[in-house]
């Protein structure tokens, strides 16, 4: 999968540019503030339809104006399509190859992508909030069972929660009608937990290889999942009992509360070198190449599952990374992969890697292929 050709009209800096890329290595080079990062941030917009650096979307529109659109060629396969997103007014409009798209479950994963950022490097230090959501963008590009469960999940979440409420403060009301919800939720938990633990078991069939091709520190490195609740089993009638003996139990903790306290919601996942949990004695530098390691990771996941590359998006990581480890982050890019990276400086990548790259130059809002 490539992206052959990225169009945009008034998103952020941009008034109006059109860009060609190529099929592998694609640089963007340029001084802070130019305008390299909204090029990338434009590709995850159009494959995730959100950005992951604004809370209000209206942000993305070029200050001043209504109206932004993002337009994308993706060539995947022998297929090509034409991925489209107009943002209006709050408004939201998807479209493929000219046909609106209003399920969001039939647009993602048109566009797969795995990007790494300075954030991402942080992910082991941040909050469980999000680890999850990390979880949750990469699994739902994977699986459209796992994004309408997890919609569907959230909904009902939202309708037990403002229940737990009601029955606090009025002693008549239905509890029939929670416990139907809570079933209702239950079956949907029992799916997402079944399919994280299936993600992360396939993370960790070759992330320890990857952090060693890249370090060559012979160290054991694993992802560990771990459910707000003890799982002693994911088979689904024994985790559906499980999670209805949990609820049953702690009902008035939870009614006192307010919130459902037990589910998929608050679950979180940790990273292990050598049996260490590398939040507390990981070195700066060991958490980055985790995370880095666990990107990469991905990599042959989406092969297998959607049968296609997906499109791998660099933001300046590389002036965070010493030689050695550029190096071994970039071998994996040279495996018919298409990617495209911003720089300030084309010191941090080496000769042999720019020899058939596109190489553009941003100055001001302007691109321009070297």
């Amino acid at each position: 999968m490539n992206i052959s050709k990225i169009n945009l009209v008034n998103f952020r800096n941009y008034s109006k540019l059109s860009i060609n890329l190529g099929q592998n290595m694609n640089i963007f080079i340029g001084n802070n503030a130019q305008g390299k990062t909204n090029i990338l941030e434009s590709i995850m917009f159009l494959a995730l339809t959100k950005s992951p650096r604004v809370f209000n979307e209206s942000d993305l529109i070029k200050y001043g104006l209504s109206k932004a659109i993002v337009k994308g060629k993706v060539k995947d396969n022998n297929s090509i399509r034409e991925m489209e997103i107009s943002l209006e007014k709050g408004k939201k409009s998807l479209s493929i190859n000219k046909t609106p798209i209003k399920k969001l479950s039939s647009y993602i994963s048109n566009l797969i992508i795995i990007s790494f950022t300075p954030d991402d490097l942080n992910i082991i230090k941040s909050s469980p909030s999000i680890r999850r959501n990390v979880l949750n963008v990469q699994i739902s590009q994977l699986s459209k069972v796992y994004l309408n469960t997890y919609n569907e999940y959230n909904k009902l979440l939202k309708v037990r929660n403002e229940y737990l409420k009601v029955l606090f403060t009025n002693s008549i009301a239905d509890k029939n009608y929670f416990d139907v919800i809570t079933e209702k939720l239950i079956e949907k938990a029992v799916i997402i937990y079944q399919i994280r633990k299936e993600y992360i078991d396939m993370i960790n069939l070759s992330i320890t290889d990857i952090y060693d091709d890249i370090d060559n520190s012979k160290a054991k490195i694993s992802m560990k999942y771990e459910p707000n609740v003890e799982i002693l089993d994911y088979d689904t009638n024994k985790l559906s009992d499980t999670l209805k003996n949990i609820f049953k139990t702690n009902y008035r903790k939870e009614l006192n509360s307010g919130v459902t306290l037990f589910g998929p919601h608050r679950d979180d996942f940790s990273f292990y070198l050598d049996e260490k949990n590398l939040k507390i004695y990981g070195s700066q530098g060991q958490q980055k190449l985790a995370v880095l390691a666990y990107k990469l990771s991905e990599v042959p996941i989406f092969i297998d599952k959607c049968n296609s590359t997906p499109v791998l998006l660099f933001d300046d990581i590389f002036s965070e990374l010493d030689i050695k480890k550029r190096n071994g982050v970039l071998k994996y890019v040279q495996r018919n992969i298409q990617t495209i990276i911003t720089t300030t400086d084309l010191k941090n990548i080496q000769k042999k890697y720019l020899k058939e790259a596109f190489i553009f130059e941003v100055k001001e809002g302007k691109i321009i292929r070297k």
